[in-house]
């Protein structure tokens, strides 16, 4: 029978992987479960960037029996939101977010990603998902079935293939399934850095005329930072030697929390957006970078590809537990109809965000200043804001809830 045949995952990062054990968890041993990436070759993950993992999304890690795996995660306890250009002297604050978004529960942590990567292939490896050191070299699709090609040679019959890997999908391209966005002429720089005092677990987010500056709390007396440029200007940047480049953190980072120094290279990451038109087609599924790519000035590009994991696991999930194909047009169309609106709204306003904040224009700099201030002195708003952010707001999958499939 289809509904007896594999479900094959191109991609094992975070979504991939994630996505892995919820449909294990979720359909028993009968369907195996299948991730292909050559990354997974390498042990332990050497990724050193770090992720903001909001509130609902860590429930979802909690419920996949991973959280309380990973190490060193840092509570945000509260932020903080500044404008002004990088030659003032003072930064004023507009915007201030406290509390948690239940008793107890913060609206977010920041992880480092190796160690949630190595969580998550432990807990696959022990719920018995098949990770396989390859990648998906080709596929043909059908009605009834998907037939799905490795790089090794092997050759899987499927009834659901996920492409999870990444923004440039070879899987995406493979289905003839075109993007829609554009480039911000924007680079993302990424380094550790380590300071003199404590930054209790206080993020920050400066608003300067190149884009949001954000200083995100670590275990111990550290932060990462995601930093934006403009690309010419962010390519120089990471090209400087140790002092020069310490010159121009500390221009922007300043000195409240002493003196500060980089952890690791600062490396530049390319900005822009896009939307594939169809998150689906026949026998496939596209999730995470590979459905959508959105700035980071809200820090939701990661929390979104869980999104896309909580409710593709769930339509698979509930149409097997009916004897459904979980493969079949109707099931991915209610998996597409379920995130690709949400998905739409988060990345123009992600965009939208980025235009209000990423220029010099006095006016604009007044009015978004104004309505920072509104938001501040509205706690209702605020607190809509919060859980906006924290990803509980709207129809949210029962993973995104905590409950187990």
């Amino acid at each position: 029978m289809a509904a007896q045949r594999s479900i094959v995952i191109c991609g094992g990062a975070f979504a991939g992987l994630a996505l892995a054990l919820a449909l294990r968890q979720g359909l028993g041993a009968d369907i195996p479960v299948i991730v292909a990436d050559p990354a997974l070759a390498v042990r332990p993950s050497r990724d050193p960037r770090a992720t903001a993992i909001v509130a609902a999304c860590r429930r979802l890690f909690e419920a996949l029996g991973v959280w309380g795996q990973v190490s060193d995660s840092q509570p945000i306890l509260d932020m903080v939101v500044t404008d002004s250009r990088l030659e003032d002297a003072t930064r004023p604050v507009f915007l201030t977010f406290a509390g948690n978004v239940e008793p107890g529960e913060p609206f977010a942590h920041m992880v480092e990603n190796r160690r949630l990567i190595d969580a998550l292939v432990a807990r696959a490896e022990a719920e018995g998902v098949d990770l396989w050191a390859t990648a998906v070299s080709t596929y043909d699709s059908r009605s009834d079935g998907v037939t799905v090609t490795l790089a090794d040679g092997n050759v899987i019959e499927a009834s659901l293939l996920i492409a999870a890997d990444g923004a440039r999908s070879k899987l995406r391209e493979r289905a003839g399934i075109a993007t829609h966005g554009w480039d911000y002429d924007q680079s993302g720089i990424v380094v550790t850095v380590g300071h003199e005092r404590d930054h209790h677990g206080r993020a920050e987010e400066h608003f300067l005329p190149a884009g949001p500056f954000a200083i995100l709390p670590l275990t111990g007396k550290r932060s990462s930072l995601v930093w934006t440029e403009n690309r010419t200007e962010a390519a120089r940047i990471t090209a400087l030697g140790e002092a020069e480049f310490h010159d121009e953190l500390e221009k922007r980072f300043g000195l409240q929390l002493g003196e500060i120094k980089a952890l690791d290279k600062p490396r530049a990451f390319p900005l822009g957006y896009f939307v594939a038109r169809s998150f689906i087609a026949e026998r496939l599924a596209l999730v995470g970078d590979a459905a959508h790519v959105i700035h980071p000035i809200a820090g939701q590009g990661l929390n979104m590809g869980l999104k896309d994991v909580a409710a593709l696991a769930e339509v698979v999930v509930d149409a097997a537990r009916l004897g459904i194909d979980p493969g079949q047009a109707d099931v991915l169309d209610r998996y597409q109809r379920w995130r690709r609106f949400d998905t739409m709204a988060m990345g123009l306003a992600t965009n939208s965000l980025n235009f209000l904040f990423s220029n010099e224009s006095t006016l604009l700099r007044t009015v978004r200043d104004i309505g920072l201030g509104l938001v501040d002195r509205a706690p209702p708003l605020k607190n809509l804001f919060i859980r906006q952010a924290a990803g509980l707001s709207g129809e949210v999958p029962r993973l995104l809830k905590g409950e187990a499939l």
